[in-house]
């Protein structure tokens, strides 16, 4: 079963996506249910992960309202306040809800590029290995060894990075993110998302600027810990949906049927899916 990893859905009139302005241009509209079904359709994909675009608890409640009608969305990746007093209790508040499968701060937007490491946010981590939630983190390169200490700090968590932490494709620049995202395969509780890379890449982009990217997280964390998402729409910015599946198989050739099958899907299954009565 091929499973879109990473998607994403809003409503302008909500009013609290703040990264979302009109100088996005085409994305700057709404997004829904009716207009991705197709485009999974048209490429076999049974199910998706709806993750969130706002740091709201608001929002994370309306993608579990969409999930609950849209039988498409396997399961929310929504958000909580990590630093609020009462983080464990709100954060399972969110889990009674089997359809949240994780919870993702938006790390790459907050000022304090060392939040992320911060001891105080042990009670919000602690909360999401005692429900069985997946952490998502949004991070850029410059937060990976942040991120490395949370992975080391709590090995029981399952992280999930998404967008390979957005490496600098354009630039043609490995350095230092090879070394760090090596670091992090190396903790088996980590997780790797082949997704939302051509927004990095750039305009006019190839299949072959990114394979060394891709090559590298395959051979770090195996075709066992890497989970395929299309971010869309964010991603249709630099490649419609169809693009990327193209490309997509051309960046997989060398798995194995079994292979490409866990990357596509059964992984996502697995750490998403695995508990709590979810939907499959």
């Amino acid at each position: 079963m091929m499973i879109d990893a990473h998607q994403h859905f809003w409503s302008l009139a909500r009013g609290d996506y703040g990264w979302l302005t009109p100088a996005l241009g085409a994305i700057h509209r709404d997004f829904g249910p009716s207009d991705l079904a197709p485009l999974l359709a048209r490429h076999g994909i049974a199910k998706t992960i709806l993750v969130q675009a706002a740091p709201t608890t608001a929002e994370t409640e309306f993608l579990l309202g969409v999930a609950q009608t849209e039988t498409m969305v396997a399961g929310v990746v929504g958000w909580a306040d990590f630093d609020a007093e009462d983080a464990p209790a709100a954060i399972g508040r969110l889990a009674r809800d089997p359809l949240l499968v994780g919870l993702r701060p938006m790390v790459q937007d907050i000022a304090d590029d060392g939040w992320l490491a911060r001891p105080s946010l042990a009670p919000a981590f602690t909360a999401l290995v005692r429900h069985d939630l997946v952490f998502d983190a949004l991070v850029l390169p410059r937060h990976l060894s942040r991120l490395l200490t949370v992975a080391k700090r709590h090995p029981d968590l399952a992280i999930v990075i998404d967008h390979m932490a957005k490496p600098p494709i354009a630039e043609g620049r490995l350095d230092p993110w090879r070394a760090d995202m090596a670091a992090l395969a190396a903790l088996p509780n980590v997780f790797c998302k082949l997704s939302g890379i051509v927004t990095e890449a750039g305009a006019g982009w190839t299949a072959a600027e990114l394979q060394p990217f891709v090559a590298h997280v395959l051979a770090a964390f195996g075709p066992r810990r890497m989970l395929w998402g299309s971010d869309w729409p964010v991603a249709t910015l630099a490649a419609s949906y169809d693009g990327w599946v193209a490309a997509t198989g051309s960046l997989l050739a060398g798995l194995s049927p079994d292979e490409r099958d866990a990357v596509l899907g059964g992984n996502a299954a697995r750490v998403y899916l695995g508990g709590r009565g979810r939907r499959s």
